[in-house]
């Protein structure tokens, strides 16, 4: 079974966190799994992704502490993944720790009524930094009072602080969705990359969201075929033919 799935239709993917009997615990197959959706996305023609999770108890409930994806920053849209195009979290029971990470770097956030938002890394002693870009979406003191204190928040006050669009009742997260993942399909798609782009340049980034864009960015290069083939080049004493991919 696929610890992420990709489904696409009429101009929408839904990205789908798939490991509901673990609460959708973000392991090293999630990071994986969301990494090559991102890619996905990014190459077909899919104009908007809905990231959701199955099962009934939780969005997600974060790192896996027994194994900890030091690499999660592989799995957050526009930071691992280069993404112009817009995403949409749909959200449900539990979003812990980097699930909390993924829904701040949605473009937009769907909220069952039934979610809780919470941060407890400061209580185990363990945080990628990512998280730190949350102060750059909603007030700062909300955002210290999740970090620093570890604590959580309900559907209801995400949306008073503007970290979610809608709250509804549980079980239409997906639906509500859905309904904006089609109005924005149906809008001029170099507009909306547009905005996406430039509200991106404007949001401030920290420490940790830039140095993983940056370790993404020459990643990119030193795996591309330009590279396997300029080292080919270099010992087989011959001059390179690159493609520029």
């Amino acid at each position: 079974m696929s610890s992420v799935t990709y489904q696409s239709r009429d101009g929408i993917a839904e990205i789908t966190i798939n490991r509901p009997e673990k609460y959708n615990v973000i392991d090293h197959s999630v990071v994986d799994g969301l990494n090559q959706a991102w890619r996905r996305f990014s190459a077909e023609d899919d104009k908007v992704a809905i990231l959701a999770a199955n099962g009934d108890r939780a969005f997600s409930a974060g790192a896996n502490l027994k194994d900890i994806p030091h690499d999660f920053w592989r799995a957050v849209p526009s930071v691992g993944v280069p993404v112009d195009k817009p995403i949409i979290a749909a959200t449900h029971g539990l979003v812990v720790g980097g699930a909390l990470v993924l829904v701040q770097f949605a473009d937009l956030a769907i909220a069952a009524d039934d979610t809780v938002f919470s941060y407890p890394e400061a209580k185990v002693g363990y945080s990628g930094g990512l998280i730190a870009s949350l102060a750059a979406r909603i007030p700062h003191k909300i955002a210290m009072e999740l970090l620093l204190v570890g604590g959580s928040i309900d559907a209801h006050r995400a949306y008073e602080v503007g970290l979610v669009n809608r709250v509804v009742p549980a079980g239409d997260q997906l639906a509500v969705a859905r309904e904006f993942a089609t109005q924005i399909a149906a809008n001029a798609p170099l507009v909306v990359k547009l905005m996406k782009d430039f509200v991106g340049a404007t949001l401030p980034k920290g420490p940790s969201e830039a140095a993983a864009i940056t370790r993404a960015t020459v990643e990119a290069v030193n795996t591309a075929d330009d590279y396997r083939e300029g080292i080919a080049a270099f010992l087989g004493k011959r001059a390179p033919v690159f493609s520029g991919r």
